[in-house]
């Protein structure tokens, strides 16, 4: 074969003397692991930012027009990384390109920087890979940013150990989450979604501050999470994660990957988990952790034809999760909507079907077409005491794309159509809330890129939803390098979204609070759709320093609300769900410095201030529970690697919450009364990881080092139908200090 490949670049100088003064001609071969070369046909060749573009015939032969006007080559392939060669001559080019999926490339990604930051995007994206995601156990997705700063978690309740993220000082449901842009945690997973992603599905996750691209939606608000999930083709034939804790949490992970025929792979995603142990740390009588149960079932296949342009995915989930907390000896065969105990169950069975098909022209590289289909049903059944909250979800989702360039590759667009449908059958105590939500929208979205100086991102785009109305959802995005390493941004957008009062907020069910609707003739629940506009600027500085890189980034964004539902429980006795009169608005600003000290040594630090107020009935005030002032530090270090992959890995985290302001609790007992702000407090945790080769780890971690706990969590614990009785202001953890120890296992 070697012969062949310098006979072939023979035969293509000798037939080119008399005409290679205007063209580029050669060959693009694939290597393997016999240090041979072979035809790569249908390969992509094109001259970067111009529509001149062609493909290799099959011998992976080709020519393609030179003028000097441009010097970029770019050669892809799907499966394959994308070079760029600098052309600057009318010469012959024989290439070879690398297979993406090749095991040396595993420790290519292990020397990235574990969360990277866009320089060039017109659009604020942090990414985080999977480095950073092995810092800590990360169970699921709603553990996957305690090691960042671009992400806030905080505590749901004081029963279901839930934790509650937020972007730029706003809850979840103001955030777009997708799994890979399909839309995901919405409507009756709002509360407990995140938790129905296990962390080692997790490939990748890009979050995006300010207004997301409208491509993806009318619902972004404060900004989008898109998590990757591994894929059969790339991740590992076997693995499998194992995880206990001392508080009687076990985990075990269990990934299966196959090739199944030449363009088909399959993968085959086990995830559960059981916690059995009862944990009264505070004796308050109280579960300091629900007792649960989970199993999550995924399979994938992953379909792949890049000589013809093609790329599928099809994928189908059954998630059944249990959960009973309350009292220590609640028995729900016994005590279930009694005086004998207080508790609580929540049972929830999940089916998911998606499908994604790509298609990239292949004469013209630059244009594509993808089409998304989902659909999904969400059943939970619950109480908490005597109240019951029933929910069923059905949601399908598609979404249709098509892209192209306008002149060249510098200007680029989107363009397409959505349409969603979701059922809500909803029970709330003795009162049913049913719905349908149609929509169905048209967007555009216009890209300029040129990587020295400006890229911006602007789209428009119109839906007809049947409780919303016909909007528009414009967002702009720019990017300007003013110097080297530098980029300042500029984002601007308006998101809608239809407030699901009653999923959003089921911790309020676990208190004696009276739910009030003060609402009018609105299309939901009788209120109406929630609007709000988001601005912002950002700067991100990349430096060096002693060798070493690093960058410092500071941010400020404004969400200013047009119109928003508000959960108003300043009256300890009630809930008060109403339309906005007055001012709502979320403003947050951020710095942050990213910094190798030393070789394989890397700090992380930022700070934080949210200034977060809404008029509720008592007049314009802070958002309870969110803390004015939050600090961030992680430090992780990593040995050299030896040739098998063997090193150690250690990391910290450190949080420090400020004051949070406390909703009143002027009318219980003295004995339970709160004040009007929590304390401050630090949060410590660590993890060391001994990684013995390429297939096997195990990792030791501890969470709340500094073992702060909240004083009180359940109020009214003694007297659960009395009065007193709300399990939902919770500003601190409920479970102390503890450890944890588990184990990877990988087999490529």
């Amino acid at each position: 074969m070697k012969n062949t490949y310098w006979l072939f670049a023979i035969l293509l100088q000798i037939l080119n003397l008399g005409h290679a003064q205007d063209k580029v001609e050669g060959m693009i071969m694939e290597g393997n692991a016999a240090g041979k070369h072979l035809a790569l046909p249908g390969a992509n060749v094109y001259w970067l930012n111009s529509p001149i573009g062609t493909i290799t015939n099959e011998e992976g032969l080709f020519a393609i027009p030179y003028t000097g006007e441009y010097d970029k080559l770019v050669v892809s392939y799907i499966g394959f990384k994308t070079d760029t060669l600098t052309i600057t001559e009318p010469i012959m080019v024989h290439h070879t390109l690398q297979p993406s999926n090749q095991l040396d490339e595993v420790v290519v990604e292990q020397k990235r920087d574990a969360v990277q930051k866009a320089f060039l995007s017109s659009e604020n994206i942090v990414t985080i890979n999977s480095a950073e995601l092995l810092k800590a156990a990360c169970c699921n997705l709603s553990e996957s940013f305690e090691t960042n700063p671009a992400i806030d978690v905080n505590f749901n309740d004081a029963l279901t150990g839930t934790k509650q993220i937020e972007m730029l000082g706003l809850t979840s449901p103001y955030i777009l989450i997708t799994q890979e842009n399909i839309p995901m945690v919405r409507g009756a997973s709002q509360t407990f979604g995140l938790t129905f992603t296990p962390g080692t599905w997790v490939e990748s996750i890009q979050i995006t501050k300010g207004a997301g691209s409208v491509v993806n939606g009318y619902e972004s608000i404060s900004g989008q999470i898109n998590t990757e999930l591994v894929k059969p083709f790339t991740d590992h034939k076997l693995f499998v994660n194992g995880y206990a804790n001392q508080n009687g949490r076990y985990e075990v992970n269990t990934h299966l990957n196959a090739k199944v025929a030449e363009k088909w792979s399959t993968g085959l995603y086990v995830h559960g988990n059981k916690r059995s142990q009862k944990e009264d740390n505070n004796e308050d009588g109280f579960l300091d952790a629900p007792l649960a149960e989970q199993l999550n079932v995924f399979n994938r296949w992953q379909y792949q034809d890049a000589a013809k342009g093609w790329v599928g995915f099809l994928g189908a989930r059954f998630l059944v999760d249990d959960k009973q907390v309350g009292q220590v000896n609640f028995n729900p065969e016994t005590d279930k909507f009694t005086t004998n105990a207080w508790g609580s169950e929540i049972n929830t069975k999940r089916y998911d079907l998606s499908g994604k098909m790509g298609y990239v022209f292949p004469d013209m590289p630059f244009q594509s077409m993808g089409l998304q289909i989902a659909y999904s049903k969400h059943e939970q059944d619950s109480y908490y005491g005597f109240n019951q909250y029933d929910i069923s979800h059905a949601s399908l989702y598609s979404n249709l794309v098509f892209n192209s360039i306008l002149g060249d590759t510098r200007n680029t667009f989107k363009t397409g159509i959505t349409f969603a449908y979701d059922q809500y059958d909803e029970l709330v105590n003795t009162v049913d809330f049913n719905r349908v939500d149609r929509s169905v929208g048209a967007f555009f979205e216009y890209a300029y890129t040129n990587l020295e100086k400006l890229s911006l991102t602007a789209g428009v785009r119109v839906d007809s939803h049947n409780r919303l109305g016909t909007f528009f959802t414009p967002r702009l995005h720019v990017r300007y390098t003013p110097w080297e390493n530098a980029s300042l941004r500029g984002s601007f957008g308006i998101g809608r979204r239809a407030a699901n009062i009653f999923a959003e907020n089921q911790r309020l069910f676990a208190s004696n609070r009276q739910l009030l609707l003060n609402s009018s003739t609105g299309p939901i629940y009788g209120f109406e759709p929630e609007k709000a506009t988001n601005f912002g600027l950002s700067f991100l500085q990349g430096f060096t320093w002693e060798g070493r890189k690093g960058n410092v980034g500071l941010d400020f964004y404004r969400t200013q609300f047009n119109n928003q539902v508000v959960v108003d429980w300043e009256n300890p006795s009630q809930v008060i769900f109403s339309n906005l009169e007055g001012d709502s608005y979320a403003n947050s600003f951020q710095v942050e410095l990213n910094y190798e000290v030393l070789p394989r040594l890397d700090f992380r630090t930022a700070y934080k201030f949210y200034s977060v107020k809404t008029n509720y009935q008592n007049g314009l005030l802070q958002k309870p529970l969110t803390a004015k002032n939050r600090y961030f530090l992680n430090i992780g270090y990593t040995t050299n690697p030896k040739e098998n992959g063997a090193q150690w890995r250690m990391d910290y985290t450190l949080h420090t919450v400020g004051q949070q302001r406390l909703p009143s609790t002027v009318v219980f007992e003295q004995n339970y009364q709160l004040g009007d702000a929590s304390p401050s407090y630090a949060l410590m945790n660590a993890q060391v990881t001994k990684v013995f080769s390429n297939a096997f780890e195990v990792y030791l971690g501890g969470e709340n080092l500094t073992n702060f706990t909240q004083d009180n969590p359940v109020l009214g614990a003694n007297d659960p139908f009395g009065p007193n009785f709300d399990t939902s202001i919770v500003y601190a953890p409920i479970m102390g200090r503890m450890f944890y120890a588990g184990f990877r296992y990988k087999l490529n």
